[in-house]
């Protein structure tokens, strides 16, 4: 089967019903997990971006908590899903604040990391990309965020 492209779906969903709509939705929803949360996000966590960026935090709370700290093997692991996540969560919300928010909140929480990720270079790698990757995202905002962004990169101790 040839997969249709944006457009063509598109033009196609224009043609459609508020009904058949719904119902192409839900078996969307039934068919990956991936969009089940994409349509979470877009129905219950949009309006409330502050919230939904607050959620996301304790849940890699939560998942820093949780990680076998007996090897750095896992950490790595661990450390590469935490990252995943985030980012998927990134791709729903399509906001560079938020993307910024999240990706500076997952170097705070690594670079407080116990063992120290400076120990070890893959870990250290990890960091030191996503540190120049909200960089280059902090300025394409605003210059007001650029300013509480950059300190609050400062602040990283790094």
């Amino acid at each position: 089967m040839k997969t249709a492209t944006v457009k063509e779906l598109k033009t196609e969903l224009n043609y459609s019903s508020q009904a058949e709509l719904i119902e192409l939705c839900l078996q969307l929803s039934k068919f990956k997990k991936e969009n089940k949360e994409l349509l979470t996000y877009l129905l219950f966590e949009k309006s409330n971006e502050e919230g939904f960026i607050e959620d996301v935090k304790i849940e890699v709370d939560v998942l820093f908590t949780e990680i076998n700290t007996n090897s750095y093997f896992y950490i790595k692991k661990s450390v590469r899903k935490i990252l995943r996540l985030i980012k998927k969560y990134i791709r729903y919300s399509k906001k560079k604040e938020t993307e910024i928010e999240l990706l500076l909140y997952f170097c705070k929480k690594l670079s407080e990391f116990k063992p120290s990720v400076r120990k070890n270079s893959v870990l250290l790698g990890i960091l030191q990309r996503e540190v120049i990757s909200v960089k280059k995202k902090i300025k394409v905002v605003h210059e007001d965020l650029q300013y509480d962004y950059n300190l609050e990169l400062k602040n990283l101790n790094l």
